[in-house]
């Protein structure tokens, strides 16, 4: 094989989503306003910047507003502000709505707005250029490189050119190694590279264990009569148990479009339950339903979020980098926010890492980047809602009003922390033990399959390269997931990727559909053996998401 080529930098950027960006960003101010030259590369798996990027999203202006104070005026597709805000309790038939004046301060909207967030890291991405940022779409950093002392000196891209046997084709080309004195890693939710250095350097020591939830998002074109431009509602309760975390939203945009969708938290206890029809159900209410009479569905897809939030988060930084946004996990899971967090913490990365640069430094840790987080409102923000996901192992009772005392009786200022102990994938109980569940089948008209959710994706891998899918011991699936949590694989997955199926001698077998994969990580996390593990295919596969 070639040998390959690197490239070296101030400051490599692993994401470009709004924390990569985001820090791509401060960099390159902080070296205008000082007079200096920094040079600044960020790596974006996806094919164009944004092409990766899902969340619901209701946006705090906040810290857009520090990096950019002109945004407005620089023409940020940030422009529907939320006009109604709504929660509603739904049983299988009917809702409850909470008064304005009862919902915790962390539920209201005042000053948010409606966003497609895919379009807002493109414009990120624009003004990042502009300021002499490279950015590198289709580039998907596969590999950590250390120097001799284990700092982290760089990242390699994934070789392009592979064929489903491991060896090169026709087409083959070397993957590149990106040098750089500090290398800030921003993959989003469970990070392939992030994830091998929160183990490598312990970096999640004493602190609890990182907690993700699935969601699952629709985006449909609406009757002009019922377009609502920026009410936003959420949702609790039906169509999931009172021991399931989750919670549901509809946001009304411009354009009349509506985007529609679900959080289900990785922590459930049923391998029958599944994430993606508990989705369909959910439209069904009688509550939503009208919503949709007469609508078209023009885009789907899903992605993990980190919800552990405070007392999940790990030590940010490392010899040679640091962790930003989702990669960390500084999502507010009770305000249903983490694009704000995401850009801050790149804010205080880029600033503590720019100083550590005109200081002659390189390659050691940038302790100023946590210590400006431990000073800043976001810390503060955070620590209010510490205990927020915690309190759903109680059940959604509990949690409703431990929630309720903590944010709008006390106002965040809680004298108690309740801690979890265990990981999301130990929850999932033995099949033989849970009641088992029947999904609806899809009418094609307000509810879905997997298979047409996906084409919606604009989802696309090359059919003769490594699938990306792996496992630790190819045994497993069939022996233990099947046989005694009764394949859950082929429920949590929203994309039809995992699929069991009988082999030529009849016997069970695993099937990988990797080509429908879209990049959300569920199968990393839920995994109940741990066994499957996620890495990047080729650099610019995945899904297209178009005003997600």
């Amino acid at each position: 094989m070639s040998q390959r080529e690197s490239m070296e930098y101030d400051v490599v950027v692993v994401g470009g989503g709004p924390g990569g960006l985001s820090t791509a960003i401060r960099l390159k101010q902080l070296a205008a306003e000082r007079g200096s030259e920094v040079s600044v590369c960020v790596l974006e798996k996806g094919s164009e910047v944004g092409a990766h990027i899902l969340s619901g999203a209701v946006m705090d202006p906040n810290a857009l507003t520090e990096l950019l104070p002109d945004w407005k005026n620089q023409g940020a597709p940030v422009t529907i502000p939320v006009t109604e805000d709504e929660f509603l309790f739904l049983s299988e038939t009917g809702s409850k709505k909470t008064p304005s004046w009862l919902l915790p301060p962390c539920f209201h909207n005042h000053g948010n707005y409606v966003v497609r967030l895919g379009d807002l890291t493109k414009w990120l991405g624009e003004q990042a250029e502009a300021l002499g940022v490279e950015i590198f779409p289709g580039f998907a950093a596969v590999e950590v490189l250390y120097d001799e002392a284990g700092a982290v000196r760089g990242v390699v891209t994934g070789d392009m050119g592979v064929g489903r046997d491991g060896q090169p084709t026709d087409a083959y080309q070397p993957g590149m190694e990106l040098l750089a004195k500090y290398t800030m890693f921003a993959e989003g939710s469970r990070g392939q590279l992030g994830r091998q250095l929160i183990a490598k350097f312990k970096l999640d020591e004493g602190r609890d264990p990182q907690a993700y939830g699935i969601g699952i998002k629709e985006l449909w074109e609406v009757d002009p009569s019922k377009s609502r431009p920026g009410m936003v509602l959420h949702t609790a309760g039906w169509p999931l148990d009172s021991q399931t975390y989750g919670g549901s939203f509809l946001y009304h945009m411009d354009n009349n479009q509506v985007a529609v969708g679900m959080v289900v938290g990785l922590d459930y206890a049923n391998p029958w339950l599944s994430p993606f029809e508990e989705f369909q159900r959910y439209k069904t209410h009688p509550a939503l339903r009208g919503t949709f009479e007469g609508a078209k569905r023009i885009a789907y897809g899903a992605r993990t979020i980190t919800a552990g939030g405070l007392l999940s988060l790990p030590k940010l930084v490392f010899p040679g980098g640091a962790l930003i946004g989702c990669e960390a996990g500084f999502l507010n899971a009770s305000r249903i926010k983490g694009s704000h967090a995401a850009i801050k913490s790149g804010m205080m990365a880029a600033e503590a890492c720019f100083d550590a640069l005109a200081g002659g430094r390189r390659q050691d840790e940038l302790d100023a980047y946590p210590a400006a987080f431990e000073g800043s409102w976001l810390r503060t923000e955070l620590n209010k809602a510490r205990n927020f996901k915690a309190w759903f192992k109680k059940g959604r009772n509990v949690a409703t009003i431990m929630t309720g005392i903590e944010q709008w009786l006390l106002r965040g200022k809680i004298p108690w922390t309740i801690h979890r102990h265990e990981p999301d994938h130990v929850y999932l109980k033995p099949a033989d033990q849970c009641p088992k569940i029947e999904y609806p089948k899809p009418d094609g008209v307000l509810t879905f399959d997997r298979l047409s959710s996906v084409f919606i994706s604009n989802t696309n891998h090359e059919e003769n390269e490594p699938i990306h899918l792996t496992l630790k011991d190819a045994s497993v699936p069939v022996a233990i997931n099947l046989h005694k949590f009764g394949g859950p694989e082929a429920r949590y997955c929203p994309a039809g990727v995992y699929e069991f199926i009988k082999d030529d001698a009849g016997a069970d077998k695993l099937q990988i559909n990797a080509q429908n994969c879209l990049h959300c990580k569920t199968c990393d996390i839920k995994d109940p053996t741990q066994n499957i593990v996620w890495v990047a295919p080729q650099g610019g596969e995945g899904p297209v998401y178009s005003g997600m």
